[in-house]
């Protein structure tokens, strides 16, 4: 009986691995079992997950909302927030905060939950890829 329930265990493990994205297995306190690719029921909640920046390749060309988007305004990508969802995103390295308005798409690269403009990265020194806290304040 017991080698069987060993086996069992391991089975759902296994299942548990293969099938999880690593951005779903450990969420921690305050972060979104959907973090990355739903978007959140309610203002308040909070999404923790890796944030980036873009900025200079795509200044003055459309956003998938359609408006030309400006690298240095306090906007943002997310892949799944309505356009105009208004978020406090905290670069949890130095706990510097900054509101952001989504206006377009992306990341849509594994592993990242937001695309901060190139303005909005540096008011909270988010250089590269770091671990930020995004809080919806208004959708």
């Amino acid at each position: 009986m017991l080698r069987n329930n060993k086996a069992v265990f391991f089975l759902l493990l296994a299942v548990f691995l293969f099938c999880c994205p690593p951005s779903r297995r450990f969420a921690g306190k305050g972060s979104s079992p959907n973090a990355g690719s739903e978007p959140n029921k309610g203002n308040g909640e909070t999404i923790i997950g890796y944030a980036t920046y873009y900025g200079p390749g795509f200044h003055g060309k459309k956003t998938a909302s359609g408006e030309v988007f400006d690298m240095y305004k306090m906007t943002c990508a997310h892949r799944t927030l309505a356009f105009g969802t208004i978020l406090l995103v905290t670069n949890l390295s130095n706990n510097k905060s900054v509101r952001v308005r989504v206006n377009d798409r992306g990341p849509f690269i594994e592993g990242r939950i937001l695309d901060l403009s190139f303005g909005a990265a540096k008011k909270i020194e988010l250089d590269g890829k770091e671990l930020v806290r995004i809080e919806i304040l208004k959708k």
